[in-house]
């Protein structure tokens, strides 16, 4: 079954039906789907993952500098499209990666006061069996090596003499943590979380925002306690080689039920799309403020003359909460589009 669309110009763009505008998008040419920030349909601003129907005509916006959004995957129904945005977003996380790799070990390397100079990451690449030193920080960012053992890699005499260091007895297993008290860890923000050793540190990725009521899964990190990622986080995909590093964990619902978790706020983080006037980030922080949630960060990605692209973060208890902020912000005057963002 399919639906015929226009451009302005009149080139007729035939696509399956449930197809959006950023389907549309990029069966106009990939630039433009990959640059796409929103979408007129037939004269009006409307959603990008609005489903186009046979006669529409779609005007795609674009911004230099537009990158797809993670969020598109969940809507978009050709190969093409879908496509294109995973390879984008893993180019991109991998990016990321490097760059944080790359600042960490900086500065583990000015920390002992040697070089740390491309010329000696190169050496030390190949001595740890990465492909590149590009490999290497992307190995670092990702807690498949530490920012020690590289330095040590690089620079032998620098290792201390130790007893061989026994695999934790948690690697790669699912284990109900107690305290000495015979209660559950408590995180850093104060959620409990199951499924941990006792003392363990835990870290709720900036990846994905985990919120409780999302399925999550912890990744042990040597020496940094438990990462916390959504069973959904395309950061996974990056330690599929350890899968021994992989631990069950959940929320303590017991916890949640008790009420013992209310006081606590985590990060939710959304995508806003709204007429660019005046009042438009009024209505943003009204929204947000009617339904009990708070501003903890505002970025504004992309801005053209009628509309603008902004990423929220919003201090929430939940999974529900942060649904019902989205909701009054899909309400709110001048929004077009509102969806949860997870990177």
């Amino acid at each position: 079954d399919q639906v015929f669309c226009f451009t302005p110009k009149g080139q007729l763009i035939q696509l399956p039906r449930g197809a959006t505008s950023v389907d549309f998008a990029y069966a106009v040419h990939s630039q433009i789907g990959d640059t796409c920030v929103g979408a007129r349909i037939n004269g009006r601003l409307m959603p990008l993952r609005y489903e186009l129907q046979n006669g529409d005509q779609v005007e795609v916006l674009t911004a230099r500098g537009g990158t797809p959004s993670p969020a598109w995957e969940r809507f978009v129904v050709t190969g093409k499209a879908r496509s294109r945005i995973r390879r984008f977003l893993t180019q991109q996380l991998r990016e990321q990666h490097r760059d944080a790799g790359r600042s960490t070990l900086a500065k583990a390397f000015r920390q002992e006061g040697v070089d740390g100079s491309e010329k000696v990451l190169e050496a030390t690449a190949k001595t740890l069996k990465q492909a590149s030193v590009d490999d290497l920080y992307v190995a670092v960012a990702t807690g498949a090596l530490g920012p020690k053992d590289v330095v040590h890699a690089a620079y032998p005499e620098l290792r201390e003499v130790r007893a061989p260091r026994m695999m934790p007895a948690f690697m790669g297993q699912s284990l109900t943590a107690r305290s000495p008290r015979g209660g559950a860890p408590k995180s850093e923000s104060g959620m409990l979380v199951t499924g941990l050793v006792a003392g363990m540190d835990v870290y709720y990725a900036g990846c994905c925002h985990p919120l409780p009521g999302d399925k999550i899964v912890g990744i042990v990190a040597n020496g940094k306690g438990v990462t916390v990622h959504t069973k959904d986080c395309a950061t996974l995909e990056t330690f599929a080689a350890t899968p021994e590093r992989f631990i069950d964990v959940d929320w303590d619902l017991g916890a949640l039920a008790r009420g013992d978790a209310k006081v606590h706020k985590f990060i939710g983080r959304v995508s806003v799309i709204a007429a660019n006037n005046a009042n438009a980030l009024a209505h943003l922080t009204n929204a947000v403020a009617k339904h009990d949630g708070a501003i903890a960060n505002l970025k504004i990605v992309h801005r053209q003359q009628d509309f603008f692209e902004a990423i929220v973060d919003v201090e929430v208890r939940d999974v529900r909460h942060l649904g019902q902020v989205i909701g009054g912000l899909r309400g709110a005057a001048g929004v077009a589009q509102v969806e949860r963002a997870k990177a």
